[in-house]
């Protein structure tokens, strides 16, 4: 591979690696804006698990902002283990393993999971966005 491929791949990497952090962080600060922007517009997939399945990112994102957006819920995400495949230019899918941490500050009831998603990635308009997600529980602790 030449190396105005290999830099090309190492950027294409990297910023998927950015995009799902700029998600992950979105969600802990409430951002929902941000949050809708990590996906591409149009059919989608987004399927987590106990959370529900969606085929677009408005849907999400109204459950988000519903369940979440409140002063009372605080969450931490952190993802970690990424193992991003390109396939293609503009396509790539990944695997992240979450630890996930959620309390609500006025009972003070806590939840822990852990999480893997399976993810795929588009390059749209020079920007990579996600078009499918799914989520998995691998453990989860509290209520």
């Amino acid at each position: 591979m030449d190396l105005d491929k290999r830099i090309a791949r190492l950027e294409a990497l990297e910023a998927i690696r950015l995009l799902k952090h700029r998600y992950l962080n979105a969600c802990d600060l409430k951002d929902v804006d941000t949050i809708r922007d990590c996906f591409a517009s149009g059919p989608i997939v987004i399927d987590y698990e106990a959370v529900g399945r969606f085929d677009d990112r408005d849907s999400f994102v109204a459950l988000y902002q519903s369940l979440a957006c409140h002063p009372r819920v605080r969450d931490s995400h952190h993802g970690a283990n990424p193992e991003i495949e390109l396939l293609a230019a503009d396509h790539a899918r990944g695997r992240w393993a979450l630890s996930y941490f959620n309390l609500d500050a006025e009972t003070g009831a806590t939840r822990r999971l852990g999480v893997m998603y399976d993810d795929e990635y588009r390059c749209i308009d020079g920007a990579w966005k996600i078009v499918a997600t799914r989520s998995r529980i691998l453990a989860a602790v509290g209520a």
